[in-house]
C-alpha cells in the first residue's frame, strides 16, 4: 500500500532492541548492541528507523542527554529521572493525580493529550555523600 513502511528483519530488530532496554538508550548504543547481531547494520539505518518509530508513536523521545537523543519503548505515559553528571536515565513511579489532565484543560481552557515529566539532578551513584 502507498506510503506503508515495508517490515525489514533490521527493522524489527532496532524495534525489538529498543523496547528490550531500559537504560533509555541512544542511537548510537542500539547500533552498538545490534552490530553485533547483524554486522551490516549501519548507523544511519538505526537513526531513519527511531525517526520513523517515534512519528509512528512505537517509541518516544526522553529528549537530548550530553548530546545524544534517548530513546524509550515504553509508550505509555511515566516519569523519568536524569542524572545531569553520568547521563543515567530511569523510570521513576511517581503518584500523579488522576485527574491532573482534565484540571489544568479546565485551568486554562486547553485540551491536554498527553504529558512528559522529567526530573534533573544526581543518581545514587553520583550523588556526594553524607
Amino acid at each position: 500500500m502507498p506510503g506503508e513502511k515495508k517490515h525489514s528483519k533490521k527493522r524489527e530488530a532496532i524495534l525489538a532492541k529498543i523496547r528490550s532496554m531500559k537504560t533509555h538508550p541512544s542511537a548510537i548504543t542500539v547500533y552498538e548492541e545490534l552490530r553485533k547481531e547483524i554486522p551490516d547494520l549501519s548507523l544511519g539505518t538505526v537513526y531513519r528507523n527511531l525517526a520513523l518509530f517515534r512519528e509512528e508513536g512505537k517509541v518516544v523521545s526522553v529528549g537530548v542527554v550530553n548530546g545524544q537523543e534517548r530513546f524509550d519503548g515504553n509508550t505509555m505515559e511515566h516519569t523519568h529521572f536524569v542524572c545531569t553528571l553520568c547521563g543515567d536515565v530511569m523510570d521513576i513511579d511517581v503518584p500523579l493525580d488522576k485527574n491532573l489532565k482534565d484540571d489544568i484543560a479546565d485551568r486554562y481552557g486547553i485540551t491536554v493529550y498527553s504529558h512528559r515529566l522529567t526530573f534533573f539532578g544526581e543518581c545514587a551513584r553520583c550523588a556526594p555523600g553524607p
